[in-house]
């Protein structure tokens, strides 16, 4: 298990258009849906995830998997401890946004009750 990380969804952003005053070295970068989950299975949860949404297609035009995905992976299947996890939304998609968000801050709260 990696010690303490920060992991970056998006397929085409790299860490410093999001976060002018960070390095993608601040981060583990993953570009699709599949490599977030694989990499948080690998290596434990990171401390803080920045998700983009909307991530692309496949060769044939298929829409790939996106940020709400692993989002919902990580409440649903991952069957980690999200108390203390830290996120933001990045994604330029309004309304995916605040899925991902009302999702994770729903669910963490829920958890903190409990």
């Amino acid at each position: 298990m990696r010690e303490s990380y920060q992991l970056f969804l998006d397929d085409i952003r790299d860490v410093p258009m999001v976060y002018p005053r960070l390095t993608n070295d601040d981060f583990v970068i993953v570009r699709t849906c599949e490599a977030f989950i694989d990499y948080i299975q690998k290596h434990g949860l990171p401390s803080f995830i920045s998700f983009d949404n909307d991530l692309g297609t496949d060769q044939e035009g298929n829409l790939l998997a996106d940020g709400y995905a692993a989002a919902k992976w990580l409440v649903h299947e991952s069957h980690l401890d999200l108390k203390n996890l830290k996120f933001n939304v990045h994604s330029a998609n309004p309304v995916a946004s605040i899925q991902i968000k009302s999702l994770l801050s729903n669910y963490i709260q829920f958890l903190k009750k409990t």
